[in-house]
């Protein structure tokens, strides 16, 4: 072989070395990496529509609360310590901040009788699976009214429920009657409401009895028959509003 040949062959071997070096330049770079857009949030919105249904028993702010699983109480089970302090006072913080609650809302103030009030509450990314809403009869001891645990999970947009719930009694507190343990209006609101100490003897949810009052022969209690309710005593519609 000449040297001719030699240059020759070397002039066409180096147009494959400088392609090779780029080949293996290009892969020796990091994959793009394309970001997904970020999912657009989804709401589950409600409007929960309360009437109080009695003659003379203000209810105190209405609790709201969206969750997936737990209750708020069991008939014949005692009543958790957030209920006592809804049941007693009308104290409805700790209801609202359980840790089985996905989302809550409270209602603005005494829902007065014959009053309706509209709350609106939103869940975002999690479909709710149960409301409970929970309120108590302010001239009585320990008396609430409301839904428990209600099954949403098929509710669609632009539906609705209505219905009427009972009232029931936490059984914490023994229903005296007396100005000193009642704090709605008809004590003036000095009655003591909540007291940690539970002197009923049943020590347990159940149907709530109903008041005595002084009309009926109670001596002691600051209650007339204008206090007593008959069930229901709250009228309640769920309305999927997105």
């Amino acid at each position: 072989m000449n040297i001719s040949s030699l240059k020759l062959g070397a002039l066409m071997l180096t147009p494959l070395l400088l392609l090779a070096a780029c080949g293996d330049s290009n892969s020796s770079k990091a994959p793009m990496v394309v970001e997904p857009p970020a999912p657009t949030p989804v709401d589950y919105s409600y409007q929960i529509t309360v009437t109080n249904l009695t003659h003379a028993q203000p209810m105190s702010p209405i609790a709201v609360i969206l969750h997936n699983e737990g209750m708020l109480w069991q008939i014949g089970e005692p009543a958790t310590a957030a209920l006592e302090l809804l049941a007693e006072a009308g104290d409805n913080t700790e209801v609202l901040t359980a840790d089985m609650v996905l989302a809550s809302q409270s209602g603005e103030g005494l829902l007065m009788p014959g009053m309706q009030e509209s709350i609106n509450i939103t869940l975002t990314d999690t479909m709710p699976m149960m409301v409970s809403i929970a309120t108590m009869l302010v001239n009585t001891n320990d008396a609430f009214t409301g839904v428990n645990a209600y099954d949403i999970s098929n509710l669609m947009v632009g539906e609705s429920i209505s219905f009427t719930a009972r009232s029931y009694d936490a059984g914490t507190e023994f229903n005296t009657e007396t100005a000193a343990s009642i704090p709605g209006p008809a004590s003036g609101g000095e009655g003591e409401g909540y007291n940690e100490a539970r002197d009923d003897i049943a020590d347990h949810v159940a149907m709530h009895p109903g008041v005595v009052s002084s009309d009926d022969g109670l001596a002691t209690s600051v209650l007339d028959a204008g206090h007593k309710f008959d069930n229901p005593t709250l009228s309640i519609t769920i309305a999927r509003t997105e």
